[in-house]
């Protein structure tokens, strides 16, 4: 769940887990999103994400840091990658480091259902990753990459959908309100559409002109 400047809490869905870390803050005005503050703060992110089941993690202060490194670095890569650039070199030296780390252990639970081995580390918290940023961008959605068509939104998602046809954040959100503005600008069409056609045109005047003629010419007449 995200925060609107509004208060108003919605559903964003961004299609992968490494898209889910931009989320927190970023580089340059992105910093004033920041919520990575402290080892709790990261743990909070991996429960919030869409690991499952949520690893047991042990995270240090190091870790946090490295978690914002890869995710500015992340935020590097796709920007330039919606922008159809070449990618930048320091960014993805960042990002294929983190990736060639020891990741997220998938095990076998007692109960037969999906478990990660043992307590995880931040490290490899962020090689998980770091690991599916390499998929997404070398995958088959690397071209549903997508930001937000709100003008004023900078979320990033990618297009999952058989469709492909998804354009905003979040339909709760930006997508709803490009509704309410689009109906809103149709009422004022309409009403100024009206407004235009209950206003007299010339010709409407040229006909009054001829009546008001006609009548004094006729009154001559009666008068003759």
């Amino acid at each position: 769940m995200l925060r609107a400047r509004s208060g108003a809490t919605y559903r964003f869905d961004p299609g992968a887990l490494c898209l889910e870390l931009l989320t927190t803050g970023g580089p340059g005005v992105y910093r004033h999103y920041e919520v990575l503050h402290q080892p709790a703060d990261l743990v909070a992110w991996a429960e919030r994400s869409r690991l499952e089941p949520t690893p047991e993690l042990e995270v240090s202060d190091a870790e946090v840091s490295e978690a914002r490194r890869l995710r500015d670095a992340l935020f590097g890569v796709v920007l330039v990658h919606l922008r159809g650039e070449p990618y930048p070199g320091k960014e993805l030296d960042v990002i294929n480091a983190v990736a060639a780390r020891p990741a997220l252990a998938p095990a076998v639970g007692v109960d037969g259902e999906r478990a990660w081995a043992g307590v995880s580390s931040g490290t490899q918290l962020l090689a998980t990753v770091a690991r599916d940023a390499v998929e997404l961008l070398t995958g088959p959605f690397a071209h549903r990459i997508r930001a937000c068509a709100a003008d004023n939104c900078q979320l990033v998602y990618v297009d999952t959908s058989r469709p492909g046809r998804r354009r905003w954040c979040s339909m709760e959100h930006c997508g709803n309100l490009h509704k309410v503005r689009a109906i809103r600008a149709r009422q004022s069409s309409a009403s100024a559409a009206d407004a235009a056609d209950s206003t007299p045109g010339l010709g409407d005047r040229e006909d009054g002109r001829q009546r008001q003629r006609r009548q004094r010419d006729g009154g001559r007449e009666d008068q003759v």
